[in-house]
């Protein structure tokens, strides 16, 4: 298995396009772009795909039930073509937070309405007629003048990953995606969501190898690993206390079923409370540094290889530096090491 990496950007990043090319020149294979409530994931690709010639371009991820499927079906064709086959359509729910404080819309059916978010996109995709019928989309509309249409784009194949941390959508992922888009991830429980994959994936005849596993992560060489650490966990607070509802947190039960539930809900409890510094202070350290790569080169080494080890295919990795300059260095050198890495396991 080769150990592979992606970047993370976005249109905040004032130097977006010569990161992304030259992150593509320096050997990343894929570039992902984030969805929230800022900029869209789809936009900024259709760009890209135009500066670029080789990366991938993944969404990571889009919102389900911020469009249609048959919409998010066209975009992810148009994407296709635009890219030269480049484009991995990335989904996930999100949370109720999002769905239904920013775009207004329900939060239901979590894992149905991306089982089914799936299997339009690829009847479409494939240039079938869309009639289906299913628990949460009926099309055509029951009652209704619509008809049964034939998407007029050329049939364009297109990789689709899922964003799941619970089980029963881990699940699903390994039933139904081309791949997994991970966080809140440590190599050591590595077991807690792929079991899951492999469970769903085995149901339908494949095995968890048949998909390309992906995890976010910063890196940040460095030999204070204490305050890095620190600060990298500190980020954590406002992703217990405030990505979710006081009842729906996914992040916060994926890590609860890494053993850290007491530890997070303490830190739920004192963001809700309004006592924020003291959030980032009860955010235990080794949440910063587990699920990161952070250290001097050896300990960077060290831990690319316990994800390589682990199963993970590639790693999705945030910026590292504050400028374009230490954003590439720092780049080149962890891609330079994850060669050495892949060179010395085929080659033992």
């Amino acid at each position: 298995m080769t150990l592979e990496i992606g970047i993370t950007t976005s249109p905040a990043m004032p130097w977006m396009f010569d990161y992304v090319i030259e992150a593509e020149r320096l050997g990343a294979s894929s570039v992902w772009m984030p969805e929230y409530w800022a900029h869209d994931a789809l936009t900024p690709l259709a760009a890209l795909a135009q500066a670029t010639s080789s990366i991938k371009l993944g969404t990571a991820i889009v919102q389900l039930g911020t469009r249609t499927p048959s919409l998010l079906a066209m975009s992810a064709m148009t994407l296709q073509q635009l890219s030269g086959g480049r484009f991995i359509l990335g989904i996930g729910t999100s949370g109720p937070q999002v769905i239904e404080g920013w775009h207004g819309v329900p939060f239901s059916k979590p894992v149905t309405r991306t089982r089914e978010t799936i299997e339009i996109v690829r009847m479409i995709s494939r240039g079938e007629r869309l009639n289906f019928d299913g628990e949460v989309y009926h099309l055509p509309l029951p009652g209704a003048e619509g008809v049964a249409l034939r998407s007029g784009a050329s049939p364009a194949e297109v990789p689709i990953y899922i964003a799941s941390l619970g089980p029963a959508n881990l699940r699903l992922t390994g039933e139904v995606a081309d791949g997994w888009i991970g966080n809140s991830f440590f190599c050591e429980s590595a077991e807690i969501f792929f079991n899951e994959i492999d469970l769903g994936a085995k149901a339908v005849g494949r095995t968890i190898e048949d998909l390309n596993l992906t995890v976010a992560v910063s890196c940040e060489f460095t030999d204070f690993v204490k305050e890095a650490g620190r600060r990298h966990a500190d980020g954590y607070a406002f992703t217990f206390g405030a990505m979710g509802s006081a009842t729906t947190n996914f992040y916060n039960q994926a890590f609860e079923r890494q053993g850290y539930g007491p530890a997070v809900a303490e830190v739920q409890r004192l963001w809700r409370s309004g006592d924020h510094d003291g959030a980032r202070r009860a955010v235990p350290i080794e949440i910063g540094l587990r699920t990161n790569l952070i250290g001097p080169v050896n300990e960077v080494r060290r831990r690319l290889s316990e994800y390589r080890a682990c199963g993970v295919n590639t790693l999705r990795v945030n910026p590292i530096g504050d400028t374009l300059d230490e954003q590439l260095a720092g780049l080149g050198q962890l891609i330079e090491i994850t060669r050495e890495i892949n060179d010395v396991e085929k080659n033992p």
